[in-house]
């Protein structure tokens, strides 16, 4: 019986508004805290922007919004990642620093990506 509320205990399932309100306040935190994600905010509005400017199928718009998706979400991983090296120790460890380096290359390669994606997506519509 002990066990059995013990496992209840563990799977407990939050309300979904207050699954919600925690994934929302930790949204706020990084753009209050992180100039970074407020940059690559700021260029994925930039790009969706104009997407809708240039008029681009639906489809396309469909590939720029999972572009900027993905960028968000390689800052915010990074983000935590380095969050939690920090946690760990605060003295310079070799392999912490390649931790944050490697979680830094994650941000830069879906960077790149989003370059091509808007690239590809945006240099017939400014084709003369």
């Amino acid at each position: 019986m002990r066990r059995k509320r013990l496992l209840r205990h563990i799977f407990k399932f939050h309300g979904i508004w207050e699954s919600l309100n925690l994934a929302a306040k930790g949204i706020i935190y990084l753009f209050l805290f992180h100039r970074n994600m407020r940059i690559i905010f700021m260029l994925g509005i930039g790009a969706f922007l104009a997407g809708i400017l240039f008029q681009l199928k639906g489809i396309e718009l469909v590939a720029l919004c999972i572009t900027i998706a993905l960028v968000f979400m390689a800052e915010i991983f990074n983000t935590a990642i380095e969050m939690l090296m920090n946690m760990l120790t605060v003295k310079y460890h070799v392999r912490v620093k390649l931790v944050k380096d490697i979680a830094a290359g994650v941000v830069l390669l879906t960077a790149l990506n989003a370059v091509a994606v808007g690239y590809i997506l945006f240099i017939k519509k400014l084709s003369f």
